[in-house]
């Protein structure tokens, strides 16, 4: 596969419709690695790769709308809640012993270890996805449907919760102990039901910012009650 040539045609994929996606089948990690290096930081192309297929996918403005009122969301109700939080954004998981890649819209740390395993390595400045621990929790703004497994990916990770966001409905998926992902009605680490946050990304007004964040630290200190 040539990488060199997606590279070069990365404006040519920025005016690809918001969530098209296309795959690369039986793909070698090495071919994934060199192709998620070469890219440029501020490719639109979002890149998963499940072991044996690699999918790549066009971020188009509302992808990151959408994943910008998630992380405020998730945010705001952290700070109101007191809940300890890291976070990393978009960040691209790749772990060579495990032959998976995926670069997560958002990524959040809960646990203690984790969260001081990330600083410690923000001290260093450290650019190495290595020195991070995998994420407690990720996030996934999915316009379109996924064409890999993208489920199995965060399941190698050991990620314990993944939100999945469409635009219209959000939901919440828990890892299970024999390694499968089964729907949640909430949320472990924050508490909020999926249809909840659906309604506060949808819903709810969104053009006073500031109005807004007011209204949902409200919502939450009242005990995030309908």
């Amino acid at each position: 596969m040539n990488t060199s040539l997606i590279e070069r045609d990365e404006q040519a994929w920025a005016s690809q419709a918001d969530g098209t996606r296309f795959v690369v089948p039986g793909v070698s990690w090495r071919v994934y690695k060199t192709l998620v290096e070469d890219l440029s930081a501020s490719s639109p192309i979002r890149v998963a790769y499940d072991g044996r297929n690699m999918e790549l996918m066009v971020r188009g403005p509302m992808h990151h709308r959408h994943a910008k009122w998630i992380d405020r969301l998730i945010m705001a109700i952290a700070d109101e809640l007191e809940v300890p939080i890291e976070d990393l954004g978009e960040t691209t998981w790749q772990r060579e012993q495990a032959d998976r890649g995926i670069e997560a819209d958002l990524s959040y740390f809960f646990v203690p270890a984790k969260i001081e395993a990330v600083r410690e390595a923000e001290q260093r400045e450290s650019n190495k996805v290595d020195d991070y621990p995998d994420p407690d929790l990720v996030v996934e703004v999915d316009i379109s449907p996924p064409q890999v497994d993208r489920e199995g990916i965060y399941a190698t990770l050991k990620v314990p919760e993944v939100w999945l966001f469409d635009g219209q409905v959000l939901t919440i998926w828990r890892l299970r102990p024999d390694g499968r992902y089964a729907q949640s009605e909430s949320s472990e680490w924050l508490g909020i039901r999926a249809d909840q946050a659906a309604r506060w990304l949808i819903q709810e007004d969104r053009r006073d910012r500031k109005a807004r964040t007011t209204r949902l630290a409200t919502w939450v200190r009242g005990g995030m009650t309908p």
